[in-house]
């Protein structure tokens, strides 16, 4: 499964209402950390296919969600599990750190 891309619209139902947990990456296109690990998020998208929903959204584009999770600083990324917010990271993290930061999260 490729990454998904969330937004302000489908926030509630593909994040809040999954079944199974969820990894937002709040970004924007100007950040440079960001494009440094999008790559290492698209490919534990595709490891974790199946068993965790790992997605981005832009800050930029979706302001609204970005504000509801108080977002200050991008990268952000945050773990949900059946709605609520278990964990959060700021700052681009090497991939076995972000692999681990899912495992605590499942």
């Amino acid at each position: 499964m490729s990454i998904l891309h969330f937004s302000d619209t489908d926030f509630k139902k593909e994040v809040l209402e999954s079944k199974l947990p969820v990894v937002v990456d709040f970004w924007a296109n100007w950040c440079g950390p960001c494009k440094m690990i999008t790559p290492i998020v698209e490919e534990l998208a595709k490891e974790y296919s199946g068993k965790v929903k790992i997605g981005k959204l832009d800050v930029d584009s979706n302001p609204k969600s970005a504000s509801a999770y108080g977002i200050m600083s991008i990268p952000t990324l945050m773990f949900f599990k059946g709605g609520k917010v278990m964990d959060q990271v700021n700052g681009a993290l090497s991939k076995s750190a972000l692999k681990q930061k899912i495992e605590e999260n499942l």
